[in-house]
Formats: structure tokens, sequence, C-alpha cells
């Protein structure tokens, strides 16, 4: 592994207390810290990587928990956090992610807020930085480290647009709280294009996941991936009301590409053809993207590090999901919480003739095995996980401790440190397969056909094929990426995020329609009189 990222996965040189209103300060004089174009390099840019993964709750991409991932995952089908008697109530955290009946004053949510624009503004002080000391680079050292800085600021701005809607384009690191201003979804969507396509061309065509000079960083096939993702969700984020059930359409949002004019379905099948180009592709063994030593998936196109030896980064969710028996069988500790719902185990085909093969690869269901023994609760009778017994209060069920099937997608790590919380497995963000559903998605919608897209992500797994509906790719998105973090994005895209699913029922929010994105956290708008509610909050 190339010697900066242990240093920068190691060291944080930057250091930012609110999301908005102080000065990031470097902890050490700048004389010490910019001398060369590497240690510019190091502490400027590849400082920021540090953020992308965590381990304090609220923060990272992926990997701890009450952050970006539990807001884009337990508040739709796929999965859910049960009450169980006296666990996981939590104020009604979960239960609220659940119901859509979170508030503008919520902590969870203004932790989000505050982590994303804590990159943002960091990545902003890292370009002024570079300014500062470009006399150290050369022209074209300074217009690569720039346009990496630029494109993980992109990154964390289309978090915060995915989440959030109408956001702030921050300007600078030292402008006053009072001065910035709001902006429209569409306004920060074409800024977040536009970012990404200037420095797509200028990082390294490389592949971010493998380990070397490039692991962990925003190359130029993630740059596309964002690309393609942008434009497959154009129509949600070109729509700046999104409570009067209407919307854009694809086929008349119109991008600039590479100098051909396109629409946002064309324009989300080109980068997912640049990325095919760039030499991903699928690998035979579904299991391998997400096995303890991950690095040389051919199918990964963006992970979070991690390594117990080198870095804080945690992975949180197996924990957090099996039973204590169960983590106990693995010589560490679990939390018994996170489950998959109901709606989940039936676009599976559990107990069915026709269940799919991704089942036994992503959960535990029925009696648990650990090293050919069955793991036994405290009163001596075999553990067994009961799929179809979940309730979003298990109180008075028999099945307090077992109801739901659990989280199985990555592979144990026996040797991982903090009772199972730090493997080595990386934390997969982006990789390939997404990529072949978006463009059969895009394809469709296009008035095209998608089923070979579809098709060859099916047969990887030894699944039959299916015509390429758009019913049929949302259901084939669940049972390919569950436990990524992509179902509510998904769920407002095809218009069944705000309805009635599995056994959720609308909440008078959802009625309103404005729970598409969460509420600007009060104490932001308090910090700042310009920034407006979203509406029906």
């Amino acid at each position: 592994m190339n010697k900066w990222f242990k240093f920068f996965y190691i060291f944080s040189v930057l250091c930012l207390s609110s999301c908005l209103d102080e000065t990031p300060k470097d902890q050490m004089p700048e004389s010490g810290i910019y001398d060369s174009a590497n240690s510019l390099y190091v502490n400027a840019v590849a400082s920021l990587y540090n953020y992308v993964g965590a381990h304090e709750e609220g923060e990272g991409l992926q990997g701890t928990c009450r952050g970006v991932y539990d807001y884009n995952t337990l508040t739709t089908d796929e999965a859910i956090m049960p009450i169980r008697g006296g666990n996981w109530y939590d104020g009604g955290l979960w239960k609220n992610m659940y119901d859509h009946t979170w508030t503008s004053t919520d902590t969870d949510l203004y932790n989000v807020w505050k982590y994303l624009y804590k990159v943002i503004v960091l990545s902003t002080k890292s370009l002024e930085t570079i300014d500062q000391h470009k006399a150290l680079l050369t022209a074209r050292q300074l217009e690569e480290y720039k346009a990496e800085v630029r494109a993980v600021r992109a990154m964390f701005y289309y978090y915060a647009m995915d989440m959030f809607g109408r956001v702030p384009i921050v300007q600078s690191s030292t402008q006053n709280t009072a001065d910035i201003q709001q902006s429209n979804r569409s306004e920060v969507f074409g800024y977040i294009v536009k970012e990404l396509q200037a420095t797509a061309p200028l990082l390294p065509n490389e592949h971010s996941n493998l380990q070397g000079n490039y692991y962990g960083r925003l190359t130029r096939p993630v740059a596309w991936f964002l690309l393609a993702k942008l434009s497959l969700n154009a129509e949600v984020y070109t729509d700046d009301n999104w409570t009067d059930e209407w919307r854009p359409q694809g086929k008349t949002i119109m991008l600039d590409v590479d100098g051909t004019r396109m629409n946002a379905w064309q324009a989300c099948i080109h980068y997912c053809d640049l990325i095919a180009n760039a030499g991903y592709e699928l690998e035979p063994d579904y299991t391998k993207n997400f096995a303890v030593h991950n690095e040389n998936s051919k199918e990964n196109i963006f992970t979070i590090p991690l390594d117990k030896m080198l870095y804080t980064n945690e992975f949180h969710y197996l924990f957090r999901s099996r039973h204590y028996a169960h983590g106990g069988a693995y010589g560490g500790a679990s939390e018994n919480g996170t489950c998959a719902t109901l709606h989940t185990m039936s676009v599976y085909g559990y107990n069915t003739a026709s269940a799919d093969k991704r089942l036994d690869m992503n959960f535990y269901t029925g009696r648990v095995v650990v090293d050919g023994n069955e793991v036994k609760l405290d009163d001596g009778t075999p553990l067994e996980y009961m799929p179809l017994a979940v309730e979003q209060n298990l109180t008075a069920s028999k099945y307090i401790e077992t109801a739901g099937a659990r989280m199985k997608k990555y592979e144990v790590d026996r040797t991982a440190y903090s009772d199972g919380r730090m493997p080595d497995n990386d934390i997969v963000l982006y990789r390939y397969a997404d990529v072949l559903l978006m463009k059969a998605e895009a394809k469709v919608r296009n008035g095209e056909n998608g089923d070979g897209e579809l098709n060859e992500v099916r047969a990887r797994v030894g699944m039959n094929t299916l015509a390429a509906t758009l019913d049929n790719i949302l259901d084939e998105r669940l049972r390919e990426l569950v436990w990524e973090g992509w179902r509510r994005q998904d769920m407002i895209r095809f218009g069944t995020y705000n309805k009635t699913y599995d056994i959720h029922t609308p909440s008078e929010a959802d009625k309103k329609g404005c729970t598409i994105v969460f509420p600007i956290p009060e104490k932001v708008r308090e910090m700042n009189k310009n920034i407006k509610q979203n509406a029906g909050y």
C-alpha cells in the first residue's frame, strides 16, 4: 500500500467543530506541513479520505450507525430495527425512521448534516490551501490536486443533495454563516454534474479498489459512477417541487456529455459504458466482493479501506445484526438488532421452491451453525432466526430475540478487533453489478431493451432470465444490492417510498410527499436565517 495512504488513514491533520460557521485550523504550523508537493498532497488532498469511512456514530458514508447508511436503509422496505423489549427503542429513533416520522429537531439528522458539510468545507479549505502553496507544484500537479479535491467535494454534495434536497453551495471556507445562500435542488444537481464532468478527465483512470497508489482514492471510474447515478436520478434531482406529484421527464432533461447533447437516460448509459470500458466486470463468485480480503475484486469500483492494523474505520452492521450468541460463537459480541423486512424475504422467495440463490449469501435464516456446531441460546435451545416473525415492536412476541433474517453479506473476519467491528473486509460503496442494473433501467426508461444487462447480473448467481420491466429491475436491485445503502434512493426514483409497503403505513408527511427529502435541521436554520425549511416540515 502506498505510504501516503498509510499516513492519511492514520492521521487527520484538519479539524472542524461546526458545519458552517468555524474556519478549519491545521493542527500544525503550515510551515511544517506544506514544504513539498508530496506533503501538500498528503495534507490537503489525501487527508480528506479520512472522512469517507469513520468510527464515530453519525459519520462515514458507511460502516457506522445513525448516519447516511441508516437513513438510506432503515427507512425503507429493505430492513428494519424492531423494538426488542427494552432494546432498540432509543427514544423512538428507529421507529421514527421506519415510520417516516422524523423531525427537524432530530439530533441524528443534524449530525449527518454536520458530517457532510464538514467534509465539504474541509475540501473548500483544501482548494484554498493548494492555491496558497501552488509554487510547490508543477502546472500539471496543481491541476490534478485541485481536480481530486473538487471531485471529493462533489461526492459529498451528492449525498447532501440526495438527502436534504435544497442545500447551500459553500464558496469559501471563511464565508460567514449569515452570508451563505440556499440553492434549489436542481441548481445543486447541475453544479455537481459540472464539477464531476470537469474533473473526471484530470483524475487517474485507475481502479480505486485495488491496493497500490490509487487505493481508496476518487479516480475517474468513481466519478463516472457518480455521474451515472446523477443521470439515473435526474427526474428526482431536477424537481424543485417534489410535493406536487409531478416530475420532469428523463427524456426531456438534456445534459451536455463529452460534447454531445443527451437526455438523462442516454447520459446514464454513456457513463455506464465508460465504466465497462475501463475494465470492470462481474466477479464469477458474488461473495468474493465481500470477502475478508476483497481488495482484488474485478467488480468493486469504490470502497472504504479497512485494515485493523492501519485504520480506525469500523464496520458495525454484522455486529449490530447478529444475535448475542451468534456473535459469541465467533469469539466476539453482537447487538441483536437489524433484520430484513417481510418484503425483502418475499422478493427473495424465502420459504418457496424458487428462492433466489443470493438468499443464503446475504442472510442468516433458520438454525445457526458455526464451525459445525449449532449455536445455542442461554436456555440450551438452538438459535433459530425466524424471518417471517418480524414486527415493528416485538416486545410481546415469543420471537423477541430471534425474529428476522440477519445480515450475512460480508464474510466474517475471525481476526477482527473490537468485537467484530474492525474487520479487514473493505466496505463496498460502488460496484459494477449496480452499473449493469443502472444501464438496464436507463434503457427501459428510454424505450430500449434492458434484458441483457439485467440477466447478466442474474446469470452470475445461476438465476433464470427475466424480462427487464421496471418492476423486475426494482426487485432485482433489492436482491443484488441488499445491505449496500441504495434502497431509499431506488424507492424514491420508482415512486414507492412514501406509499404503503411491507408493514409501513404512510405517515402524514408521506401523504404530503415531503419525505422525499429529510428536513433541514433546525440548528442549521438557527445559525443562518437564509436557510428555508423544506416543504411540508
